[in-house]
């Protein structure tokens, strides 16, 4: 198993209600079936509990906890929870990001740009903040930062991102102030992904059927003219948070049939 006797920290485990799986869920599946512990953290405890038993029902090893990723008390919390049940952290999965209501700089509603900063920036930064310690302790880990192609390509989403550019940003730091202490840090790009965030949020909002939409993002994908799933994710966070990749950080990993690299 390649991730035999290692803890892993999933934040976001839970997902969007849909017809398809979310990347964090997936991720946390794929860890506890490499032999991983994973604690599984999300602000939708239900959720986490729904993610927690599909682990359970494949003979994995998981538990849960409510925690809201903008609120450092419960930032803190995530470390001395995963302490105080599995004994260290190898691995941290920065999962959540929000982009609803986001638009272009001159309609961007100032609070929406708050919230999407707080969530998608600040809230990586605030895991890290306490998870960094312990790991150092250690001498070992990885952070693999769940970011976006957006970050690299033309967008018409100002705030979404701008955060995702700051998330690349902010882990190439992190990658660079660690080394000396052994823990690595990466970022994974996810192109246009078939998630429930993805297909029924973005449907939601914009007022055209599911169907409709993976349609029209399957059409913008060159790799076989089909979007991602959630698991091709979860196989690149898998190939960081083994010791596989153990030469490797400060990277960004586009995930995304060749989206980013289309050029004109």
């Amino acid at each position: 198993m390649r991730l035999a006797d290692k803890v892993a920290v999933v934040v976001g485990a839970g997902q969007t209600p849909g017809e398809t799986m979310g990347n964090g869920r997936a991720a946390a599946i794929l860890f506890a079936r490499e032999g991983a512990k994973v604690l599984l953290v999300d602000r939708d405890l239900e959720s986490a509990l729904e993610t927690e038993a599909m682990i359970r029902k494949e003979g994995g090893e998981s538990s849960s906890l409510k925690a809201d990723i903008v609120k450092e008390h419960d930032c803190q919390t995530i470390a001395q929870t995963a302490i105080e049940r599995y004994g260290r952290i190898d691995v941290l999965q920065n999962n959540v990001g929000i982009g609803g209501g986001d638009a272009g700089p001159t309609k961007l509603d100032p609070d929406v740009w708050d919230k999407i900063m707080e969530v998608n920036v600040k809230g990586a930064f605030m895991t890290c903040k306490y998870v960094l310690p312990i790991m150092r302790e250690q001498g070992a880990g990885s952070i693999i930062n769940i970011s976006s192609v957006a970050a690299q390509c033309s967008v018409g989403i100002v705030a979404y991102k701008s955060s995702k550019a700051a998330l690349n940003a902010f882990t190439h730091s992190v990658a660079l102030g660690n080394a000396k202490f052994g823990i690595r840090a990466n970022v994974i790009m996810p192109g246009l992904m078939d998630t429930p965030m993805a297909i029924e949020g973005i449907s939601t909002a914009r007022g055209v059927s599911a169907n409709e939409l993976r349609e029209q993002r399957n059409a913008l994908v060159p790799l076989r003219g089909k979007m991602g799933t959630a698991w091709d994710i979860a196989y690149a966070s898998l190939f960081l948070a083994s010791d596989e990749s153990s030469f490797i950080t400060g990277i960004e990993l586009p995930v995304d049939g060749g989206q980013r690299a289309r050029i004109g």
